[in-house]
C-alpha cells in the first residue's frame, strides 16, 4: 500500500531523511518508532502530499506522491501530531466541516467512527478547545476517517495523553486494522511498538531496523542485566562505576532500573554485585532480564555511532 524508494529530504543545511526505503502491506499497522527529530513527521508529511522529497520515490496505492498529489488526499486520512481542528467549533461542527470537505456526509460512514465517535458524542456540543487530551485525540480521529480513507498515517497521537487514553487508543487502531484499512503510526513511545504488526526504528533521519517486534528483539545477541539501586543519586553513580566493569559494553538508565549488557562469559550477575559493593553500594539487586524494544534500539543506535 505504501513504498518508498531511497527518499532525501533537507531543511537547509540538516538532512531529515537520508535515502529512506520501506514498505507498508495493505491492511497492516506499521510502526515507525524513534525520538524527536528522527525524521518521522517529516516522512509523514511527504506522504500524504504536504512536502515534496528532495530526491526518491513514494507511492500510495501505486499512487505517486507528487504526481498524483490530488487522488492521494482523496484516500488518506491524516492526523497531525499537534492538535489541528477548530477550537471554537463544537465537536459536531468539525465532525460535519471534515465530511463535507470530502463530499460526504457523517451518515454515510458513521460505521467507521461508531466505536470512537460514540465515546465523545455525549460532548457534542461542547467546543472542541475545551476538550480534554484524550477527547481531543478521539475526535481527531474521527476527523481523519469520515471519509472513509484506505490509509490512515498518525503522527505521535498519543503524545501527552493519559495512559488509560493510549491504551484505548491503540486498542481503537487495532479495531481499524481488522476493517482492512491500513495505518501509519509514529511513536517516541517504545513500548508502543509491540502493539504494532512490523515497525521500522528511526534515527537521524535513517531506518536501523525493519522488522516484527518479536523478530528484533529476538535478534538481541548479548546478555542483559537489571540492576535496582536504592536512590536516584546512588542509580547516578552506580551507572558510571558500571561502565568501568571490563567486558560491559553498555549501560543505560531505564526508569527504576539499570541495563547492563554484556557480550563475555566473565560478565554475570555476581561480579556486578560485588563490583559495586566494593564501592560502597549495599542492598543492590543484580537480575538476568530479557531484552525490550528499547535496548535493541539503543545498541543499534550504538552501531551506528561507530
Amino acid at each position: 500500500m505504501i513504498k518508498v524508494g531511497n527518499l532525501e529530504k533537507s531543511y537547509g543545511d540538516q538532512k531529515a531523511l537520508k535515502g529512506i526505503s520501506l514498505e507498508v502491506k495493505k491492511g497492516e499497522l506499521f510502526g515507525l518508532i524513534g525520538p524527536d527529530g528522527a525524521g518521522k513527521t517529516t516522512l509523514m508529511r511527504i506522504l500524504v502530499t504536504l512536502l515534496l522529497p528532495d530526491k526518491g520515490t513514494a507511492t500510495m496505492d501505486g499512487l505517486d506522491v507528487v504526481a498524483d498529489f490530488r487522488k492521494i488526499r482523496t484516500m488518506v486520512g491524516y492526523m497531525p501530531g499537534r492538535f489541528s481542528l477548530y477550537a471554537d467549533l463544537t465537536v459536531e461542527e468539525n465532525l460535519k466541516f471534515f465530511a463535507t470537505v470530502f463530499g460526504g456526509t457523517i451518515e454515510a460512514n458513521y460505521h467507521l467512527i461508531k466505536d470512537i465517535y460514540g465515546q465523545i458524542e455525549p460532548f457534542k456540543n461542547r467546543p472542541a478547545g475545551k476538550l480534554s487530551g484524550g477527547m481531543k485525540q478521539k475526535l481527531a480521529l474521527s476527523c481523519a476517517l469520515i471519509h472513509a480513507p484506505k490509509v490512515l498515517i498518525l503522527d505521535e497521537p498519543t503524545t501527552g495523553v493519559d495512559a488509560v487514553s493510549r491504551k484505548e487508543f491503540w486498542e481503537m487502531l487495532n479495531n481499524l486494522r481488522l476493517q482492512g484499512i491500513t495505518i501509519l503510526v509514529s511513536t517516541p513511545y517504545m513500548d508502543e511498538a509491540n502493539l504494532c504488526d512490523r515497525v521500522a526504528l528511526f534515527q537521524n533521519g535513517k531506518i536501523l531496523s525493519v522488522d516484527t517486534p518479536k523478530n528484533i528483539i529476538s535478534g538481541y545477541r548479548r546478555k542483559l542485566f537489571g540492576v535496582k539501586v536504592g536512590t536516584t543519586a546512588q542509580r547516578f553513580e552506580c551507572v558510571g562505576l558500571l561502565k568501568q566493569i571490563d567486558g560491559v559494553d553498555s549501560v543505560f538508565s531505564f526508569g527504576e532500573s539499570i541495563h547492563v549488557s554484556s557480550g563475555k562469559t566473565n560478565v554475570d550477575e555476581k561480579t556486578i554485585k560485588e563490583y559495586l559493593n566494593s564501592h560502597g553500594h549495599q542492598g543492590i539487586l543484580v537480575e538476568q532480564i530479557s531484552a525490550g524494544i528499547e535496548d535493541v534500539f539503543m545498541e543499534l543506535m550504538q552501531n551506528e555511532g561507530k
